[in-house]
């Protein structure tokens, strides 16, 4: 389970949601592949990098998808 609050670019994509509610791991996945073009990219700490790294690791069979 992951806490948006802990990563602050997804943080700013769960803005219709709780930030302190943990969401599963491929919930988290699938709201970074549909909603990237809102990702600052610059903004992405190493620890948020590392995170969506192993994401697509184990749940994009080492893929994100994104345009």
């Amino acid at each position: 389970m992951i806490v948006p609050n802990d990563f602050p670019e997804l943080k700013s994509l769960v803005w219709n949601r709780d930030p302190a509610r943990a969401m599963p791991a491929r919930e988290v996945f699938a709201l970074y592949e549909r909603n990237w073009r809102f990702v600052d990219t610059g903004r992405l700490t190493a620890q948020e990098m590392r995170l969506i790294r192993d994401l697509a690791a184990t749940c994009g069979n080492g893929v994100l998808l994104v345009s």
